[in-house]
């Protein structure tokens, strides 16, 4: 396997700090699709998903925005059609896998045909996202050639961060969610003067709901030293020093519900 070079670490730092810095969780799969388009040359990167309960396919987010969201319903007919990345992921597989070591007949199959018809796309390359309850997710990246050794390494290396960050997204979707439900007027992720990075409100959220540090760790799949490098910086911008006064003050400010 190729090692990786010091363009592939800058790039993996990027991609983190776009994520932690963004705060809007309905385009933040699109924002480290656009960052993996760039990264490995591809055609198109896709956000799949798969709702188990009733085998319903998705798409959260995409690169190039001309995909559009009626890639959706090409998720949907990739579920119908079981493409092999589906299967894979069924295995128990979790590494990310070039499309044609686990389908022979790739270039004589429906899948084959239709990505190079209307994307343009000769090869795919999976990423799965193990972690999602009661789904399967992964990043299916597309584009004319196949993968170099090189680049499977690094998709392997940025794994942890993409499975990482897949969750950070959905936390904060469903935290925004709690928090609209509570106080319809609030912005869970916009509260003037406090100055909260999108990692701070997310880990304060958890920490509303009663999770200790290694709870929250473990829901975001981080250390619980890190979990409270976060917290020591939420209490200093909300002026508090401890766990109970914070949540008193986060609930108080609608930052939380």
């Amino acid at each position: 396997m190729s090692g990786l070079h010091a363009q592939d670490y800058e790039r993996m730092l990027d991609l983190v700090m776009a994520v932690l810095e963004h705060d809007d969780p309905d385009s933040l799969s699109h924002l480290i699709a656009g960052h993996l388009q760039d990264a490995l040359g591809c055609d198109t990167v896709i956000f799949a998903g798969i709702r188990l309960t009733g085998r319903v396919g998705y798409a959260q987010g995409w690169a190039p925005a001309s995909l559009g969201p009626g890639v959706s319903d090409v998720i949907q007919r990739r579920v119908q059609q079981r493409h092999p990345l589906i299967t894979y992921m069924e295995a128990a597989h979790s590494s990310p896998v070039s499309i044609t070591s686990i389908c022979d007949s790739w270039r004589n199959s429906s899948w084959y045909s239709e990505a190079r018809r209307d994307y343009g796309t000769t090869h795919q390359l999976g990423v799965p996202l193990p972690g999602a309850p009661d789904e399967m997710r992964a990043i299916s990246l597309g584009r004319r050639g196949d993968f170099t050794d090189h680049e499977l390494a690094f998709t392997a290396r940025v794994q942890p961060l993409l499975v990482r960050a897949d969750r950070h997204v959905r936390e904060l979707h469903r935290l925004r969610g709690a928090t609209a439900a509570a106080a319809p007027a609030a912005d869970v992720l916009a509260v003037p003067g406090h100055d909260l990075t999108p990692r701070e409100l997310t880990v304060l959220g958890l920490l509303a709901e009663g999770l200790t540090a290694a709870g929250i760790g473990r829901r975001l799949t981080i250390s619980p030293h890190t979990v409270n490098r976060h917290l020591e910086k939420v209490y200093r911008k909300l002026g508090t020093n401890n766990r109970v006064s914070t949540v008193l003050v986060a609930k108080r400010e609608g930052i939380v519900p």
